[in-house]
């Protein structure tokens, strides 16, 4: 998944984050109220926490959902995560809430200046019913760096990982059955106190809310068809959004390819596998880096640079990559009236880079690097 920041002035300041985390109880503690963001009274809101409440289910028991006609849209779950931060810095011990509205002052800075990220990672049930987190750890760090950027204090890596872990196993019971999906996870960190002038919030909510998932385009898996989009651009230095499904061009010169939808993208010509290098408004993806990692693992040469629009009439295959889309293989790219057809199918490189990311993303292949996470 991804994280994207919304735009807000540069502001001088400096702000501390500290980061230390107590260990976990191994009980989970739960309000039964909503998560108020703003309201500073929003702990005496809250009834007395209880131990162990209703999420405490067994390890394959599932929620009432159609688990076989499972798209890429919210389905609220039980429940969201929530931890504050002050003037000092600090994010306190957060807490499991009931899922449901938030309250937000009108000053809040995220609602008048933008300040605001968010990211996006995944919880997968293995065949035995234990449930794994995908590279959790590469997503803090990003909101750290993106935090930095936005003049906000951030969670720990640790705090980050703790309150994912916590958002997946109270609602457990909404993450598909292997082979069916993944339970997609979305941290937000928001300016949540009010500030009239341009200034850094005076208090931050660092928030994770779940929601299961399967295939993120409505084509499911079948090859995607792209139309490169010359006239406008993606985003501008320093700003982030999306067009759906339309393959943009570098905010630059317009000469280099850049980012396809919500997903990075690379192209494979013979053994040399290409995509644009993770600087400027190009976002640094947690799928992107694993997919690199992997291909060089299996003898792939693999290069990060400026790729001219006109290499794509040369390339053999076209794929995309992201935490909600996963990999998945372009069929064909219409550009400037003149439509390329790339190789798709089983025996292809995307399938074999998919394949093996897959697998240890839901526990088949063995995990040799350290990147899942179990939750106990």
């Amino acid at each position: 998944m991804i994280q994207r920041t919304t735009r807000f002035h540069k502001l001088v300041r400096s702000i501390g984050v500290g980061s230390s985390l107590s260990s976990s109880s191994k009980q989970l503690r739960v309000h039964r109220c909503f998560g108020s963001v703003a309201a500073s009274n929003a702990e005496q809101a809250c009834e007395q926490s209880v131990e162990r409440e209703s999420y405490n289910v067994k390890k394959n028991e599932y929620a009432d959902l159609d688990w076989d006609n499972l798209g890429f849209g919210l389905t609220p779950t039980d429940y969201m995560y929530v931890m504050k931060c002050s003037n000092n810095g600090t994010f306190e011990q957060g807490q499991l809430n009931r899922y449901g509205n938030i309250e937000l002052n009108p000053a809040a800075g995220v609602l008048n200046y933008g300040q605001g990220l968010y990211e996006g990672t995944k919880a997968y049930r293995k065949k035995d019913g234990n449930l794994i987190l995908f590279r959790p750890d590469q997503n803090a760090m990003r909101m750290q760096f993106g935090a930095e950027r936005m003049c906000m204090p951030s969670p720990s890596v640790d705090q980050f990982i703790d309150a994912v872990k916590q958002t997946v196993q109270a609602n457990k019971c909404w993450v598909p059955p292997p082979g069916k999906g993944s339970l997609y996870i979305r941290p937000l960190l928001i300016g949540s106190g009010p500030i009239l002038g341009l200034a850094p919030s005076p208090e931050y909510t660092f928030l994770v809310y779940a929601s299961p998932v399967r295939n993120y385009f409505k084509e499911g898996s079948a090859p995607l068809n792209i139309y490169v989009e010359a006239e406008y651009d993606r985003a501008s230095r320093g700003e982030s959004w999306r067009c759906q499904k339309h393959y943009q061009l570098c905010s630059i010169n317009k000469k280099n390819l850049e980012e396809v939808s919500s997903c990075n993208i690379f192209i494979v010509k013979g053994n040399l596998i290409s995509t644009p290098a993770a600087v400027g408004t190009i976002l640094p993806g947690v799928t992107r880096r694993s997919i690199i990692e992997i291909a060089r693992d299996l003898c792939y040469q693999v290069e990060e640079r400026p790729i001219p629009v006109e290499e794509l009439s040369e390339a053999d295959e076209v794929f995309c990559t992201g935490t909600a889309v996963g990999v998945a293989p372009v069929g064909s790219i219409t550009c400037q009236g003149k439509r390329m057809e790339y190789k798709t199918g089983a025996q292809t490189v995307c399938a074999q880079l998919y394949s093996t990311l897959v697998g240890i993303q839901t526990g088949h292949i063995e995990d040799k690097k350290g990147w899942i996470f179990e939750i106990e």
